[in-house]
């Protein structure tokens, strides 16, 4: 199953601007201005300029909020991708509610602390997000994400991914027998996207800091529901004749 564009034109303006060139300038940007994110329970609120709300919203990071203030625009980003902005690409400050700047260290153990599969969300929405994949929510498809091409507004989203510990692949409490792989499929066939499931395997090294990330694998598994339709013999008119 490939993209599905939105409208004439859209895929030729994703190829102009590919995604790798917006996020390369959010990251630009957020580091001069020296942007710093707000813990908020399981969030991170942003405080955003002009110009870092139009790249946050190209390269489609966090949700805006609506405010009574006019010259700046807050944005509500999600545990991994203020950990990404932070840890990944390094241009994000984030403090809490004491006013004091969080190391990476202090934001993984309170992340972990407010979602214990942290670890394994993270590894899976930056494998993605490193590829160039625009990763959103898909809890309204009962998934944990999307993944788009590009930005929504130009592709719909093409696949609907799964995060599954290779150490307990229950623990996010599906995927435990052929029935549950029957209902997901068919849900993302009837939205026309591809199950993709992801594995994270820590190979023995647990999840103590950031650090042990570099030492996780991913092990990417798409999944289709077979059709007989498809491997029937075509029927031309000669054969159909006999």
């Amino acid at each position: 199953m490939g993209p599905r564009w939105k409208g004439k034109g859209a895929e030729a303006k994703a190829l102009a601007e590919p995604m790798s060139g917006i996020i390369s300038r959010l990251q630009s940007s957020l580091t001069h201005s020296d942007c710093h994110g707000l813990l908020s329970g399981c969030s991170v609120l942003l405080e955003a300029g002009a110009e870092q709300t139009e790249l946050l919203i190209r390269s489609c990071f966090g949700q805006p909020i609506i405010t009574a203030e006019k010259d700046k625009q807050w944005f509500q980003l999600s545990m991994e991708e203020a950990f990404y902005l932070c840890h990944s690409l390094g241009c994000l400050k984030i403090v809490g509610e004491d006013n004091h700047q969080r190391t990476d260290e202090e934001l993984w153990q309170y992340m972990k602390s407010k979602r214990e599969t942290f670890p394994d969300f993270y590894m899976a929405y930056s494998h993605l997000r490193v590829k160039n994949w625009v990763v959103r929510s898909g809890s309204q498809y009962g998934v944990d994400f999307v993944a788009y091409r590009h930005h929504p507004a130009l592709v719909h989203s093409e696949y609907a991914v799964l995060v599954l510990s290779g150490e307990n692949e229950n623990a996010n409490g599906r995927l435990r027998a052929w029935s549950d792989f029957h209902c997901t499929i068919r849900l993302c066939g009837s939205v026309a996207k591809t199950l993709l499931v992801l594995h994270i395997n820590k190979n023995g090294n647990g999840s103590l800091s950031p650090s042990c990330l570099e030492k996780y694998t991913v092990e990417e598994r798409t999944i289709t529901r077979w059709s007989a339709e498809q491997c029937r013999e075509v029927q031309t008119p000669e054969t159909s004749s006999k």
